[in-house]
This record gives C-alpha cells, structure tokens and sequence, in this order.
C-alpha cells in the first residue's frame, strides 16, 4: 500500500471557534494518539486529506511543524451530514512492522442463482489484523450461484499473506436471502370485488 505525504501544523487553540476558523482555511482539525503519547492536537490541510481518505485505511505520513515525520491511519472521521466536508479526524500513530486492527471492505463479484434471491451484507468491512504498513485495500469474495440460505462465513475469505482475521472465524459476513414474493395490498381484492358505488 503506498503512503500519503501530508505536511500538518500543531495547534493550540481548541473549540468550536477555532474549528470553524481552521475549516475557513481549507484545513481540518485533528488528533494523532497512540503509544501511550500525550494526544497531539493538529491542523491539517483540507482537500489533501480528503484525497488520502479516498483509499480505507490509508498510511498517512505526517510531516508536522516540518520536522517530525510521523506514520498514522485515520481511526474516526466526522464529516458534515449535509454537505460532506470534513469536520474532524482522529489518527491512531503507528510504527512499521506494527501490527494494527482495521477494518477492510468487503467487495462481491459474480451473480447469484437465479431466482431474484437478495444479497445481504452482515458485516460490510471485515475486522482483520495486518501490519500497519500492509493493510490491504479490501478483500474480494465469489458469491457466483449462491443460492437461497447459502452464506459466506469469516474464515472461507482468503486473507493476504501476514493479514489474519480480527474476528470469529464462523461470523457470517454474507447471506443470501429468499426473494419475497410480493403481496396485493390489503383492501384491494375486496375493492375490486364489490365495483363502484351506483
């Protein structure tokens, strides 16, 4: 996985107010924590993180006051619920060869049997472990003929290597469902049944 470069500022002014003066710059504000550190309080720039959260669990190295150069994965991004700018990130510091928990999503390919059955994601993103320098983007399962009742479970997802699951191996991750065959509305064959009013 590559790394995102990304220049950041400490900051020293907290609240509402300060928020809303870094966000009129085009910047975010943010937390780095982990390892036990005191949590650094940090302004980073705007659209270029934006970007980097394009890619799940994307290595952000972080040059700070244009010295320290820090490894982070974003761990809670609050976003604008109605225009979807960014609001806030927390950032979880990491060291290289550091295993970490994270998240990957779960992509599907391949059509189900026929009969219009649903596909239902019970878990979205599945919980892994990998090296925080080799979180893999997402995973990939063949859900090709799967017929009604059939599910996927944790542990027939093929991992990369170094990458283990982070939850129980008979965790459903998917399940197919029964097409539901659609009823009349009720009233409706009695309506028809009794004809219009004379």
């Amino acid at each position: 996985m590559s790394e995102v470069k990304l220049a950041a500022e400490t900051r020293t002014e907290f609240g509402k107010g300060a928020a809303r003066r870094i966000r009129r710059a085009s910047k975010v504000p943010g937390v780095l924590y982990g390892h036990g550190s005191d949590p650094l309080h940090l302004t980073l720039p705007g659209h270029d993180l934006l970007l980097a959260l394009r890619t799940p669990n994307v290595l952000i190295s972080l040059s700070i006051d244009g010295k320290s150069n820090e490894l982070a994965i974003p761990k809670a991004v609050q976003r604008d619920a109605v225009k979807g700018f960014l609001e806030h990130v927390d950032l979880l510091l990491v060291k290289r060869g550091e295993k970490v928990n994270v998240e990957i999503p779960v992509h599907t390919e391949g059509e189900l049997a026929p009969g219009g059955n649903l596909l239902e994601h019970v878990l979205n993103a599945l919980p892994v472990e990998a090296e925080a320098t080799h979180i893999p983007e997402s995973v990939s399962v063949s859900v090709e003929g799967l017929a009604a009742g059939a599910s996927v479970l944790a542990k027939d997802i093929a991992l990369p290597s170094g990458v283990s699951l982070a939850v129980e191996e008979d965790a459903v991750v998917l399940q197919v469902l029964a097409a539901q065959a659609e009823e009349a509305p009720e009233g409706a064959e009695e309506a028809g049944e009794e004809g219009p009013e004379a």
